[in-house]
């Protein structure tokens, strides 16, 4: 890996205060997170990540109407507050990337695969976890700001319904963007003996 590639990596950070003043077109940012999406690695090349992309008052949607609205019932009042701001901020933002996996797609290799029939769903994750990492790394590396949410599985079925979206994919995370509204704090690190070893 080269210097380059770690340099590119450090720009990735969790930003929460996001703004909709984009430093790219709309049509741009799209055809980024789709090439990330595509050139992502994958078990079998398997390509299972989907994503649905949302932008302006599609994004605002998610995240005032629907993911508000599911919590206020299931969050104490006295501590909806913070969860308010939290989502509000979210809403701030340009849009929003709804990470799925399909699980059609998991249960043809099952049955291709027998063998690592247990492995797949594993496996799927894994493919997830880079097309998210890819994603948020390429905003970055265009001035984009984004946070990595998890708020699956109690929004899927209105997100479903909304956006139609297919049922066979599995909403895995969700990736809110936007500008940089505020500049990142310092990222700390654990001791290097805790984290790793290397063996000759």
């Amino acid at each position: 890996m080269s210097h380059n590639a770690l340099t590119l990596f450090t720009t990735r950070r969790s930003q929460y205060a996001l703004g909709k003043n984009l430093p790219i077109a709309e049509a741009e940012v799209d055809a980024l997170i789709r090439q990330a999406i595509r050139l992502a690695p994958s078990s079998f090349n398997s390509q299972s990540s989907r994503a649905v992309i949302l932008f302006g008052a599609a994004s605002e949607t998610l995240w005032k109407s629907i993911t508000k609205e599911i919590l206020r019932p299931l969050v104490p009042a006295e501590a909806f507050a913070s969860t308010d701001a939290k989502l509000d901020s979210f809403a701030a933002g340009a849009g929003t990337v709804l990470f799925y996996e399909d699980q059609d797609v998991i249960k043809d290799l099952q049955q291709k695969y027998p063998l690592y029939a247990d492995n797949f769903p594993i496996f799927s994750e894994h493919s997830a976890g880079m097309a998210q990492f890819a994603v948020w790394t390429a905003l970055a590396e265009a001035g984009i700001g984004a946070s990595l949410q998890h708020y699956a599985p109690l929004i899927d079925a209105k997100v479903a319904s909304t956006w139609d979206v297919p049922a066979s994919w599995k909403l895995r995370a969700q990736l809110p963007f936007g500008s940089n509204q505020k500049p990142f704090n310092e990222k700390s690190f654990i001791a290097d003996d805790i984290r790793f070893k290397t063996v000759r």
